[in-house]
């Protein structure tokens, strides 16, 4: 009971959040859930008997958002920047540069240490948790800035319904065990229905795709490039984009789901954190995100899906 009810009072907060709110509110959302989930990340890795370098996890992680949110302010009030604010660009070519650095970030650091045991597991573990984390809930951002809430909307309603589909199906109808020694409650039966419930989900919201754009763009104010954009989108969005994103998406996140289960299992951790109730910590709801949200963005990407011809 406890899980419908967070779920219940979340859902509407976080679809408030997508239709409404400006790039900039997004991304200090995404930012305040990067820092949450890093912080329950982090306990894991400690748990599991690793030092990593805490606050520089952090710094790093926020960094691209902190520029974004920089320039886009900088830019309002008239400033000049050699790099337009636009999210769908701004995200991966910031990430791509500071994750080349990322070896001297943790590796100077770990010199400079008292304790070096476990030298090697701590900068691996905190390089991983920028990635892991920080980057994919980036891209969400330049998900939502490339088509307002439709993708986002996708991704989000995608994943929920294969949750919800996997975890009755496979508590009423599960036989087969899916993965016993990672998450012995989870079924190959669920993870059928999941991928099923996923598909029709995206089928529903690339249907009505241009119903939700002009309610999105009633909310946002109307722009002639925005909707000739858009108008482009809806020509694309067919019944095979709906198949593809609807499996690609499913099969990343439960993959996600269970990722985050065998990193808890390894450190002997039942819940990430206790934020939500029946749900654990934010990590725990986020964990099918972290891996289907940089899938969907390079399937928009290598599609050519988000570009106009």
């Amino acid at each position: 009971m406890k899980r419908v009810l967070t779920a219940v009072a979340l859902i509407p907060v976080v679809l408030l959040i997508v239709f409404w709110a400006p790039l900039w509110l997004f991304a200090l959302v995404v930012a305040a859930i990067i820092v949450l989930a890093l912080h329950e990340y982090l306990g894991i890795v400690k748990t599991a008997g690793i030092k990593p370098f805490g606050w520089l996890t952090y710094v790093v992680s926020l960094f691209p958002i902190g520029c974004f949110l920089y320039s886009f302010f900088y830019a309002s009030r008239g400033g000049y920047l050699v790099i337009p604010p636009y999210a769908e660009a701004f995200f991966p070519y910031h990430w791509f540069a500071l994750l080349a650095l990322c070896v001297l970030i943790f590796g100077v650091p770990l010199v400079l240490r008292k304790d070096l045991g476990m030298g090697l597991a701590a900068s691996a573990a905190s390089f991983f948790g920028v990635v892991y984390i920080g980057v994919s809930l980036s891209l969400l951002i330049a998900l939502a800035a490339s088509f307002s809430p439709i993708l986002t909307l996708l991704l989000l309603l995608s994943v929920w319904a294969g949750d919800i589909a996997a975890y009755y199906v496979g508590k009423n109808f599960g036989r087969k065990k899916l993965a016993p020694i990672v998450s012995p409650n989870k079924s190959w039966e669920g993870a059928i229905a999941s991928v099923l419930a996923s598909v029709a989900v995206a089928w529903l919201v690339l249907h009505f795709a241009r119903e939700i754009m002009d309610f999105a763009l009633r909310l946002h104010g109307i722009s002639a490039p925005l909707r000739e954009r858009f108008a482009i989108f809806t020509q694309r969005a067919g019944p095979g984009h709906a198949l593809a994103l609807g499996v690609l998406m499913n099969v990343a996140a439960q993959l996600g789901d269970l990722f985050e289960s065998a990193l808890k299992r390894g450190a002997g951790v039942k819940d990430s954190g206790t934020l939500l109730p029946g749900h654990g910590g934010m990590l725990d709801r986020i964990d099918a995100l972290l891996f289907a949200i940089p899938a969907v963005w390079y399937y928009a990407l290598l599609t050519d899906f988000l570009q106009p011809r």
